[in-house]
């Protein structure tokens, strides 16, 4: 039987959806279906656009009096609504349709599946989960203030995501990153910065990538970071530092076999806890980073162009998302 979380006589759900990503007439179908059997009164309907990727509309879906507030489409459609939502009394729910699908593999939600996502979204369980909010500082001295919830990454994972040719990806899906992957390897340009952790000490490293994590799972069932949890209240911090060919293969040999072969089968997971010196981490609730020349930003899949340095926190618990019920 539903409990009140998902089923309350005049609630309201609203959808913000990307017109490219969703096929409309099959996703309004299965809504009407799901709202009428959860006893919710007609959902509300708000489309993204070029100029507006979702944060505008899922405004105007809260200002509209909607408890429930439903992303249909890729990455950057769910980072947006959910940057809007996090904080306020409404929930969040995904209907995955891009590539990636960042925050519904974290959480298991259904990919490729429309009523069944849906079903999640009107009739699954409430789960309470960080967000982190970081402030971008451009080569201008200007400060941008973004919400991401999944990752925030700079080096060869920012020129990975601005070398994907979006209608390679389009056709042929996650099969463009290898094209991507492919060409940002045969840079070798370096992350040089400087990085803080809690108000600690500034460390100055020199490294291919940094990632900091609300949580770890990529596509391809590639488990990045293991420890990192997404209601944990805290972000991990990634550093690859590959330098040679035997660097790489430290790397995917961590990061592919033992992450995600080893550590992933309970009687083995002792031993995929080595360290390897191309891969460092760190863990905390505040980063600030620095770096020697503008670099290349992603959040959560989506390049936001350069930057000089950034500050990120976590918010812990402010983001509350439907997921399947246990």
């Amino acid at each position: 039987m539903p409990s009140n979380e998902s089923t309350q006589s005049g609630a309201v759900a609203a959808v913000v959806y990307n017109p490219v990503k969703i096929d409309l007439e099959q996703v309004r179908a299965e809504v009407a279906r799901a709202e009428s059997a959860a006893g919710r009164g007609t959902t509300l309907w708000f489309e993204t656009s070029e100029d507006d990727v979702g944060q505008g509309a899922a405004r105007e879906a809260l200002d509209a009096g909607a408890d429930l507030v439903l992303a249909a489409g890729g990455d950057g459609t769910v980072r947006a609504v959910a940057e809007v939502v996090a904080g306020s009394d409404a929930t969040f729910a995904i209907l995955p349709a891009g590539t990636g699908n960042l925050l519904a593999r974290n959480l298991s939600l259904p990919l490729n599946a429309v009523g069944p996502a849906i079903d999640v979204a009107f009739s699954g369980q409430d789960r309470v989960i960080d967000v982190g909010v970081i402030d971008v500082r451009r080569e201008d001295s200007s400060v941008d203030r973004h919400t991401f919830v999944v990752m925030a990454g700079a080096g060869l994972d920012a020129k990975m995501i601005e070398a994907t040719d979006e209608d390679l990806k389009k056709k042929a899906g996650i099969l463009a990153y290898v094209q991507a992957i492919a060409r940002v390897l045969r840079d070798r340009s370096r992350l040089h910065l400087n990085f803080r952790v809690d108000g600690g000490s500034p460390t100055r490293v020199t490294a291919h990538t940094l990632i900091v994590a609300n949580c770890g799972s990529l596509p391809g069932r590639i488990l990045l970071l293991p420890e990192a949890q997404i209601d944990d209240g805290v972000l991990d911090l990634l550093f690859l530092k590959p330098g040679r060919l035997l660097g790489w293969i430290q790397i995917f040999g961590k990061v592919l076999w033992e992450n995600g072969v080893v550590g992933r089968i309970p009687g083995l997971k002792r031993f995929a806890s080595r360290e390897v010196r191309t891969v460092n981490t760190a863990t905390g609730k505040r980063v600030r980073v620095s770096f020697s020349r503008p670099e290349q930003l992603e959040l959560d899949g989506d390049g936001i162009g350069e930057a000089t340095g950034f500050k990120i926190s976590v918010q812990e618990g402010a983001l509350t998302v439907r997921v399947a019920r246990a």
